[in-house]
């Protein structure tokens, strides 16, 4: 064979080879993305926000002693229930006796020398008056520098008379002071409720509790009857609470049941709880009080609790699947200054908007247009749609993978749901 023959027959392989290669990728270009499809249908939407805290009483009180020493009795045990006045413990009352009695002999001490003073100073005042009344009748008789040393001997009287009632009212005082030690060695209930936490024995010495509170805590008293639980909301979410929203509340010690709340407060400061390891910005967080309804008596202070906060509902309200929504750049959806779709014209480029949200509706063809749409409230796996769609309309609504990709006027198909293969519980 010649040169110029076997050229010719290779060139003809490579011919036929290219346009094997450009079938093979052009139909490789075609083929239809596998993607889910739903129809654009209404549903009843609610809207939540979900936090967790812990349960507390509405109403409890820390107790502490003011004074210190030892507790001599304890008259309670933890989960007792109290009322109002009862004798709970009692702390070593000796010295605080000892100290009553100091100041009951400081006080009579007092008022016999207020008694002497006030005899010193009638005796100096009659003196002068006598000498003042010879004075008058004989002014030759009395000097005027005699009566001047009467008249300062009253006065000297007069101010010691005024020292020892002021004497008088600072042990008196002093007493009182003593009495009230005397009264709080003895510690009653200053409330009705449960003692939830009892942290001291028979025996141990109570400290004092002005500066260390946690320290110096004896016990807890609180009302169960109203249960409330404090959650933590970050800050994207809060602005949709309101006071008064109703609340599903879930406590891990309850598993099998839920109970209802409403909200009945919203901090108006921050919570900020550090991210701190890592050197990022702090997570700011807000409380919201939630109070319960109907919990069970064995509901205990401190079992963790999951609320989820209504905030919102729709009735038969036109949506989509969450998932189905998808982000794409405005540039890419303009051209010109509109781009039709379905009969209408899209609106123009906004300044400054770059991304727009929209849905992949699937048209007769099986191809799919790329059509922004305005959404409301989200539901726990859906979209309320303000305006875009219709009910009816057919648009792709998943996978997230296929979404993500996805381009306008892309050929899809419907994945095919083998019966065979177990599929996913739907909730």
């Amino acid at each position: 064979m010649s040169k110029r023959v076997k050229l010719s027959v290779f060139g003809g392989v490579v011919i036929v080879l290219a346009a094997i290669g450009g079938l093979t990728a052009a139909k490789r270009g075609n083929k239809a993305v596998e993607v889910r499809i739903e129809d654009v249908q209404n549903r009843d939407l609610v809207a939540s926000v979900t936090a967790s805290g812990q349960v507390r009483p509405q109403t409890k009180v820390d107790l502490s002693s003011d004074i210190s020493g030892k507790i001599v009795k304890l008259a309670v045990k933890e989960g007792q229930m109290v009322t109002k006045g009862q004798f709970l413990l009692q702390i070593d009352a000796q010295q605080a006796e000892a100290a009553v009695e100091r100041m009951q002999a400081s006080v009579a001490s007092a008022r016999a020398q207020l008694a002497q003073q006030n005899a010193n100073l009638s005796q100096a005042q009659m003196s002068y008056d006598r000498m003042a009344k010879m004075k008058k009748s004989s002014p030759l008789l009395i000097s005027d520098e005699q009566m001047e040393q009467l008249r300062t001997t009253v006065d000297v009287n007069k101010a010691q008379y005024d020292a020892s009632k002021h004497s008088v009212d600072q042990s008196t005082a002093l007493l009182r002071d003593a009495q009230s030690a005397l009264g709080k060695t003895s510690i009653y209930a200053p409330m009705s409720g449960r003692v939830t936490r009892l942290v001291v024995e028979n025996g141990e010495t109570a400290i004092q509790g002005t500066m260390n509170k946690d320290a110096a805590t004896l016990l807890t008293i609180a009302d169960m009857s109203v249960l409330e639980t404090k959650v933590k909301v970050d800050e994207t979410d809060v602005a949709r609470i309101s006071v008064g929203d109703s609340a599903v509340i879930q406590i891990d010690a309850f598993p099998d049941t839920t109970f209802i709340g409403k909200v009945t407060k919203i901090s108006n400061s921050a919570v900020k709880g550090a991210t701190a390891t890592t050197g990022a910005d702090q997570a700011v967080d807000y409380e919201v009080t939630i109070q319960l309804v109907n919990t069970p008596a064995e509901t205990r202070p401190d079992f963790s609790a999951t609320a989820k906060i209504i905030t919102d509902t729709r009735k038969s309200a036109l949506s989509i699947p969450i998932i189905a929504l998808t982000v794409r750049e405005n540039e890419a959806l303009t051209k010109g200054d509109t781009a039709v779709g379905l009969g209408k014209a899209r609106p123009k480029k906004e300044v400054g908007k770059k991304d727009v949200e929209g849905v992949f509706v699937v048209g007769k063809d099986n191809k799919v247009t790329f059509r922004p749409v305005k959404v409301g409230i989200a539901g726990e796996k859906h979209f309320e749609v303000l305006s875009g769609l219709k009910s009816g309309d057919r648009i792709v609504a998943g996978t997230y993978q296929a979404i993500r990709e996805l381009k306008d006027g892309a050929m899809v198909r419907e994945t095919k749901v083998d019966p065979k293969k177990p599929q996913a519980a739907k909730s």
